[in-house]
This record gives structure tokens, C-alpha cells and sequence, in this order.
């Protein structure tokens, strides 16, 4: 069944991710990019959320989630800025979308879900991360707000007006990181 093989595949990745974007956060903090480091923070709780999604939809196909957590290798943060954006890009473009067709194929509504949730909120952390890499000296010092969606994982610097652009949870769905 390859939405099985695939939803480990990105249990797998999402787990990963979120372990390499907290060591991208400290090394952000230590270079003294503290806007930087939240946005990291921000896209690691997404990754999480991602992953925890995957997970579930795992254990309800009767399988067990597994991930294989690797040492990070961390640079500098604007080097740490570019993986991010490849890995991110990656997902974007190649991974989720030939997920979802594969779940669509099985028919499995569940892992298309949570495959379109985490392509919405990868897209967003590509953005962002270009962003962050483009105007890499403004995001020195200090804090940036981000705001991510405990349903789905969208992050953004704005608030909700009212529901998440992805899952329409409703704006107290999303918690603050910084």
C-alpha cells in the first residue's frame, strides 16, 4: 500500500524536520538572529504538528509510526536558511503532491488530509524562510511573532481575523510562538 509507505515517509520527514529546525533555532539565536530563531521555533511546532497528523492516520490503518531522528547538521544561519528552503521547496513540489495523488488513488480521504495540510503549511515555510534569507539583516535581534494552527500547522507573522486560510479551525486554534 504506498500511502502507508508514504505517510512514514513523512512521519519520517516532519519528525526530522522538526528536530533541525530547534538546532537552526539555537544557532539562530547564537548569531544574533533572534527573528530568525522564532521563525524556526514557529516552523518546528508546524513540523510536529505534521508529524502527530501522520501519525494518527498510521495508527488507524493499524501501523505503527517510526522515525529515524538524525544529528542535524548545522551551519550558519544563512546556509541553514537555504536547506530549509530546498527541503521545504522539495515538499512543496515533488513529496505532498505525489502523495496525495497516490492517496487518491487508494481512495484514503484521511491521508489526504493531512497530506494537503502539510503542503498548505510547507508552501507558507518556503515563503517565509525566503524571506527571512532575502532580507537576512533586518531579521537581526529580538523576537518576530508567529502564529501557527494547531490543526493543521499553517504559520504566519499576521493574527487570524477569524479562521485558519487552510482548515478554517477557528482563530483560538492557533498558539503563539516567538
Amino acid at each position: 500500500m504506498a500511502t502507508l509507505e508514504n505517510l512514514q515517509a513523512a512521519f519520517n520527514g516532519e519528525s526530522n524536520a522538526r528536530a533541525k529546525y530547534l538546532a537552526f533555532a539555537e544557532k539562530a539565536d547564537q548569531d544574533g538572529y533572534g527573528q530568525v530563531a522564532s521563525l524556526f521555533r514557529a516552523a518546528a511546532a508546524a513540523e510536529e504538528i505534521h508529524a502527530n497528523s501522520h501519525a494518527n492516520v498510521i495508527r488507524k490503518m493499524g501501523a505503527t509510526p517510526k522515525a529515524d531522528i538524525a544529528k542535524p547538521e548545522v551551519k550558519s544561519t544563512r546556509e541553514n536558511l537555504a536547506v530549509a528552503i530546498k527541503g521545504e521547496t522539495y515538499e512543496r513540489d515533488v513529496m505532498y503532491p505525489t502523495f496525495i495523488t497516490e492517496a487518491k488513488a487508494e481512495n484514503n480521504r484521511a491521508a489526504i488530509t493531512t497530506f494537503e495540510f502539510a503542503l498548505a503549511a510547507e508552501a507558507e515555510h518556503a515563503r517565509l524562510y525566503q524571506e527571512a534569507l532575502d532580507n537576512l539583516e533586518t531579521w537581526r535581534g529580538g523576537k518576530r511573532t508567529f502564529y501557527v494552527c494547531t490543526v493543521c500547522g499553517f504559520t504566519t507573522a499576521t493574527p487570524i481575523a477569524e479562521r485558519c486560510p487552510v482548515c478554517k479551525a477557528h482563530k483560538e486554534k492557533f498558539k503563539v510562538v516567538d
